[in-house]
């Protein structure tokens, strides 16, 4: 299987791209992202269940996440050098902080003010 990632088109009118936007915004994706989700999850009304879906990951070796969050942030005109970079740090807190308090929640890391930071409680 390639794993090449390419891009995909399609043409909707600007309100369903403005709902799908705030709908991508809602759940802290981008448009991108939220569009993949949702054509994937549309897909499993129309193949075989049993069928094996290839595995997605939020790894992104190409770089094409970044080419998208620019891409996504000029749409609506311009965006300055600023602007990117808040919405590229925005991006990385907002995974950083599910990522932790979701591995706090597991049990396999915790904040320990003592040692000055997060500590693996896993072993």
């Amino acid at each position: 299987m390639d794993d090449e990632r390419v891009a995909v088109k399609t043409y909707v009118p600007a309100y369903q791209r403005e709902t799908w936007r705030d709908h991508a915004d809602d759940l802290g994706m981008s448009l991108s992202e939220f569009l993949r989700t949702m054509t994937q999850a549309g897909r499993r009304g129309f193949v075989d269940e049993s069928a094996p879906e290839p595995p997605t990951t939020g790894a992104d070796p190409t770089g094409d996440a970044v080419e998208t969050l620019i891409l996504d942030a000029v749409d609506s005109g311009h965006a300055s050098w600023d602007d990117l970079v808040d919405a590229a740090t925005d991006d990385v807190e907002s995974r950083l902080d599910e990522t932790l308090s979701r591995l706090q929640d597991e049990g396999r890391l915790r904040y320990s003010g003592r040692e000055g930071g997060y500590v693996r409680t896993d072993g």
